[in-house]
């Protein structure tokens, strides 16, 4: 159980890392969208190029976070049960889950999506349009490596079901302490209190 808690923790500090790198290409999303808005809006300038590298930097985005995402439970979640079930009865469906479908999906995904890349670098593809980005294949290897840290963050957590359904009450704290640093709460969010902020811009005209 101690080698599994180790595996574990070296890949979501691989995953949490990769994540946290490709997330700077929002930024670079932004910068290249409002310069291209700009451009386009104020000097009449188009560029093809500028387009493609904003659905670029958007691929970069979304295909290296998604392992990011699952590990720190920031991904979307629909629970209509699962929420009103027993903690052991939620690790196991966690860890049906992870084996039954995110880890065969990603394997498929994968397969297909290193053949889909490599058939573009060996006949040298570029944009379908003559201004557009060369190298096509750069950005279509970004689909089997993305996913690759997909099931890397699956086998992460795994391993981590794996330790809280079998493993010893200490490591099950520990497990239960890492998963709980990283889970993104919704109830930890603060919402503004709108009834009070009408009261206030009510009271404030009322003075004017």
């Amino acid at each position: 159980m101690e080698l599994l808690m180790r595996v574990s923790e070296g890949l979501d500090r691989i995953v949490v890392k990769v994540g946290k790198i490709a997330a700077w290409a929002g930024l670079l999303l932004i910068l290249v969208t409002v310069f291209d808005v700009v451009t386009r809006r104020f000097f009449v300038l188009g560029s093809t190029k500028l387009q493609e590298l904003e659905w670029h930097f958007h691929t970069i985005l979304f295909a290296f976070c998604l392992g990011f995402a699952y590990l720190k439970d920031a991904h979307v979640r629909i629970d209509l049960v699962r929420e009103n079930l027993s903690e052991r009865t939620q690790w196991w469906i966690e860890l049906a889950g992870c084996l039954l479908f995110l880890l065969p999906y990603c394997a498929l995904v994968i397969y297909f999506s290193i053949d889909y890349t490599y058939k573009s670098f060996a006949t040298n593809e570029v944009s379908a349009s003559a201004t557009g980005l060369t190298h096509r294949w750069i950005i279509k290897s970004a689909i089997p490596l993305g996913f690759i840290f997909l099931a890397l963050s699956g086998v992460a957590v795994v391993l981590r079901k794996i330790v809280e359904l079998f493993g010893p009450e200490r490591l099950r704290q520990q497990v239960h302490d890492i998963e709980e640093a990283e889970a993104e709460h919704i109830e930890d969010i603060t919402l503004p209190d709108f009834d009070k902020q009408d009261d206030a811009d009510r009271r404030d005209g009322e003075r004017r």
